[in-house]
């Protein structure tokens, strides 16, 4: 099967996207933004729109999880079917990681971060790509590490193949995709494992998210293709940054959404200024949530960050 067939397989006609938080604290108006753009691209195609928690490493459930959902209610952002939890999930990583094995695609892996950072400094390959140390390692060897007490992590097997895609942001990208983890030494599966297998799952055609995470797409296309899963179409969302130019975190000030709507801003002005950031031609002081889908596309959206001062901006 050809790529183009294998990235067109099974696809629906109809448009899938999703958000995906990882519930380990509040949301900041960065995250808020990309969901409502999310959201937004999806709706305005008539396409369905899920809610997945990337809850691998925080457990089923916690605080955080209420908050963000209610904070995404409060913008107006609804979702179809049930919510989805990772960490509910893990049955179905097993079968595809059963696979992979069987398949010989997968290793065990001994190296620490300060072995694979050392040896990622040598001319022979790029920076922070993993440079296959333990992808032949003899029984001999093996068995010496785990009478160290080495616990081992998995990779798959890609080689170091360039990935090529296209970004509806970006235009057209590449990056290598090195034998990556899947599953991490204590157990736990990796987040560029769960998340190509929960998208291909449910559905999911188009990804709507961050550009921090453009550099993790090599590795996921990569892992599509050894499993026969179609690609969805990335659409990566330049970040919201402070006044310093760093991405927004709480050191810039209030930015999460019930600081602002205790500062006295109505919710409604909040969309309006969300989408606004997001290319939309509005003028109004607030917007109802039906309002925004019409009004935001990818070729309108802003390439660069937008820079919000959480002191001076006018809401």
């Amino acid at each position: 099967m050809t790529r183009s067939a294998q990235a067109t397989r099974g696809r629906s006609s109809r448009t899938v996207g999703r958000f995906a938080p990882s519930p380990s604290g509040s949301l900041h108006i960065g995250n808020l933004r990309t969901a409502l753009a999310a959201w937004a691209l999806a709706r305005r195609q008539g396409g369905r729109f899920l809610l997945r928690m990337e809850d691998l490493t925080t457990g089923a459930e916690p605080v955080a999880e209420s908050e963000q959902i209610s904070d995404l209610a409060l913008l107006g952002i609804d979702f179809d079917g049930p919510l989805v939890r990772q960490s509910q999930r893990r049955g179905r990583y097993d079968e595809v990681l059963a696979d992979l094995l069987k398949r010989g695609l997968i290793y065990e892996c001994f190296c620490t971060r300060r072995e694979i950072r050392d040896a990622t400094r040598a001319p022979h390959g790029p920076i922070d790509a993993y440079p296959g140390i333990c992808a032949d390692l003899s029984d001999t060897a093996r068995r010496e590490l785990l009478e160290q007490g080495r616990r081992p992590a998995l990779r798959v097997r890609c080689g170091g193949q360039r990935a090529e895609f296209v970004d509806r942001m970006l235009g057209d990208m590449s990056g290598i995709a090195d034998d990556f983890v899947v599953r991490r030494g204590d157990g736990l599966y990796a987040y560029n494992f769960a998340v190509v297998i929960d998208d291909a799952d449910f559905g999911i055609n188009q990804v709507v998210r961050g550009d921090d995470l453009v550099d993790s797409t090599p590795r996921q296309i990569a892992l599509a293709d050894l499993l026969g899963f179609p690609r969805p179409e990335y659409v990566h969302i330049p970040l919201v940054v402070g006044p310093d130019g760093e991405r927004l975190s709480k050191r810039h000030g209030a930015v999460g959404l019930h600081e602002i709507l205790a500062n006295g801003i109505p919710i409604g002005r909040i969309r309006a200024r969300l989408a606004r950031s997001l290319g939309a031609e509005y003028s109004g002081q607030d917007l109802d949530p039906d309002r925004i889908p019409p009004l935001l596309n990818v070729e309108n959206i802003p390439r660069d960050p937008w820079v919000l001062d959480p002191d001076l901006i006018e809401w």
